[in-house]
Order: structure tokens, then sequence, then C-alpha cells
């Protein structure tokens, strides 16, 4: 066997599976201060509804993210070849992802 089907098979991950690990962690990370900083956008100078409405879509927004991201760090962490993450899982933490940062754009344009 030559080509890229022999490299597939004798595929060394090596720190690759590392790597993305603390790419998804630093990405929660990064969600997680949006978060705080729509949350503080809203209570700074009084709370209004549109405000909370928004700063509510991001807690859910960032939730939403950190239950994705958790899953795909166990399964990163598990040992051996992680398997690939589902399309499913993949476009719930784009779309997360793009919210939260919607959300907090119109937070701090709206204040």
């Amino acid at each position: 066997m030559s080509g890229p089907a022999a490299v597939r098979a004798g595929r060394d991950p090596g720190l690759q599976p590392e790597r993305t690990r603390l790419a998804w962690r630093r990405t929660t990370l990064a969600c997680t201060v949006a978060s705080v900083l729509a949350v503080r956008t809203t209570l700074y100078g009084g709370v209004s509804a549109p405000g909370a409405v928004l700063c509510a879509l991001c807690c859910a927004c960032w939730l939403g993210f950190l239950l994705v991201a958790h899953r795909r760090i166990r399964a990163l962490s598990a040992g051996g070849a992680p398997a690939a993450p589902s399309p499913l899982h993949l476009t719930a933490a784009v779309l997360c992802t793009a919210a939260l940062a919607v959300c907090g754009a119109v937070l701090v344009l709206e204040g």
C-alpha cells in the first residue's frame, strides 16, 4: 500500500488531539468572557427589557456552546483515536458562537 491510504493507515496523531482539546477550552473561555461582559453591560446603568432578553439569549448560547465543547473535550480526552465530531454538534457550536457574537454586539451598540 502506498500513497495517502498508507499515510492514513499508519497515522500517528501525536499531539493533535491535545491541541484540539486546548483549542476547545480556549474557545469556551472566550465565550464565557463574552457572556460575563454581556451580563455586565446589561446590568450597568439600569436594566431594559430588550437588554435583559439579549442577555438571556447570550447566556443560553453560552450554555449551548459549553455543552457541545464539553462533549468534544471528553471525547478527545478518552484516549485512542478520537472519532470525528458529528455535523450536528459542529453546527450547534458555530450557531451558538455566532449568536453570542451578534447578541454581544447588539448589547454594546444598545448601551
